[in-house]
């Protein structure tokens, strides 16, 4: 008996230590490139790298250095212009895509994927197509041009003051489904007797949209600003594929303006203060939507 207890005793324990025996790899990884490599970008932001890492401590000179810089300040500019338009045209061509299909129409389940299908490309891809799509000699001038509209000009990708609006156009184009998606569980979650009850009190669809549905949607924009927030800060790849940053620094972002100065200009101490300054931007976010979170579990 006692061997037996002993037995199941070990095999209790076992079946405890197995899930941590599995996961203890990927935790460590985790915790050594992501969380490990923040903390070095932290501490090389102090410092006055250059080429190679260094490990003299300069204090915030590069910080002072950074907002000193035109270049910086451009990329800020050009990514307040970016986050605005991105954030709310997705927000409201989501939400309106939401609301449609939330009317049970037919076909709901074929233009579900439509909508969601470019979530599915990776942001290289969508910036490439788009590209395509705009570069007047191969794109849309050139096929209006080709059925005869030569009047036709839609140049915005090489002109300096329109082609910040390029990649909104792409970024939304690309995400606006995936907030559709989060819409359209925030409307499906809702009790269909409450709405009933306002229906049969007389409200109107505005006042039952207004002070009702739309109200009770608000953890919904809560999650869609947040993600969308963090994507914009984080655009990289997509600028780099459409437009490459340009023409001339037209569309230079936070992420572009770190990758330049990291490993193009050689100066890593200045290309790592401006990560931390988006690692602070994107906390500022994300923490308070975190905490909020934790508070209503309580």
């Amino acid at each position: 008996m006692a061997q037996a207890a002993g037995g199941a005793d070990f095999r209790t324990r076992l079946q405890h230590l197995i899930p941590k025996i599995v996961l203890a790899p990927s935790l460590a990884m985790v915790l050594v490139f992501v969380y490990g490599f923040i903390l070095f970008t932290i501490y090389l932001s102090f410092t006055d790298s250059r080429i190679l890492p260094s490990f003299n401590l300069v204090g915030f000179e590069n910080y002072v250095k950074l907002f000193k810089l035109s270049h910086w300040s451009i990329a800020i500019t050009n990514l307040g212009v970016f986050a605005f338009l991105y954030i709310s045209i997705c927000t409201v061509i989501g939400l309106f895509l939401a609301i449609f299909l939330d009317q049970k129409i037919r076909g709901e389940g074929m233009l579900r994927p439509i909508y969601l299908y470019p979530m599915a490309l990776s942001f290289i891809v969508t910036g490439t197509a788009w590209k395509w799509l705009l570069d007047p000699g191969i794109g849309i001038e050139h096929t209006m041009h080709l059925w005869g509209w030569e009047s036709f000009a839609f140049d915005w990708i090489k002109n300096r003051d329109y082609a910040i609006y390029t990649v909104v156009l792409a970024a939304v184009w690309q995400t606006s489904g995936f907030v559709m998606a989060m819409f359209l569980a925030g409307l499906r979650g809702i009790d269909n007797e409450i709405l009933k009850a306002a229906q049969m009190d007389g409200a109107s669809n505005w006042n039952l949209y207004r002070r009702i549905i739309l109200p009770q949607l608000r953890p919904a924009f809560l999650s869609a600003f947040v993600i969308l927030s963090h994507l914009a800060v984080k655009s990289y790849d997509l600028v780099i594929a459409l437009t490459g940053g340009g023409p001339g620094r037209a569309t230079e972002l936070p992420a572009t303006f770190m990758y330049s100065y990291t490993f193009s200009r050689n100066q890593m101490g200045i290309g790592a203060s401006s990560a931390v300054i988006m690692l602070m931007t994107i906390a500022a976010i994300m923490v308070p939507y975190l905490y909020a979170e934790l508070r209503e579990k309580k």
